[in-house]
């Protein structure tokens, strides 16, 4: 499963397209020029309990380690990742 990333330097979203369909989404907003909101996360029905959301959720935490940003995640589902994924906690 690829995830792909679009980003207009205001906000931004992580997501799983087929088909040119989009079937899982993790949107975003840029807090100041070092920090992103993770405030929405979406998936399909077609995608359930396949790893989309917390792999959408791992491309994010790449992105951040990449750019050397941080991530609030207001989202509860992307929170909750947070919370179980120790390695991940760096770039809060």
């Amino acid at each position: 499963m690829e995830i792909k990333q679009k980003d207009d330097t205001k906000k931004g979203v992580f997501y799983v397209e087929i088909n040119d369909k989009t079937l899982a989404e993790m949107t975003y907003v840029w807090a100041g020029a070092d920090r992103i909101i993770i405030d929405h996360t979406e998936v399909s029905e077609t995608l359930a309990g396949k790893g989309a959301g917390k792999q959408m959720v791992a491309k994010a935490v790449e992105f951040a380690r990449e750019t050397k940003i941080k991530i609030i995640p207001l989202c509860p589902f992307a929170k909750s990742v947070f919370d179980k994924v120790e390695d991940f906690k760096d770039v809060l």
